[in-house]
């Protein structure tokens, strides 16, 4: 079994840059991160950074954009790996992640 890479989000100005490990084992503490920073004026996250991921990183990016729309706030994703897209296209909720 693969030992998990913790993984971060570092903020700079309104952009957001995840790191590490999308999974179940870090994506609430990064739930929560992220709401933060939505609040403070995060408008664009990055995913570049990110080295391995499961479902959960599909979950946490969409309640992300959950949060920023009922908050009438903007979150555009950058760089969102081609695995994540085929997943999301596979639940039929690709057009979310755009």
């Amino acid at each position: 079994m693969r030992a998990g890479v913790p993984s971060t989000l570092r903020i700079d100005g309104d952009h957001g840059l995840l790191a590490g490990d999308l999974t179940l084992d870090f994506t609430a503490r990064l739930l929560t991160q992220g709401r933060r920073a939505i609040q403070t004026g995060m408008q664009h996250l990055d995913l570049s950074g990110v080295a391995h991921m499961d479902s959960s990183a599909l979950s946490l990016l969409l309640g992300l954009r959950r949060h920023a729309q009922k908050h009438q706030r903007s979150l555009a994703l950058h760089a969102v790996p081609a695995s994540l897209q085929s997943l999301a296209k596979l639940y039929g909720v690709s057009e979310l992640l755009n």
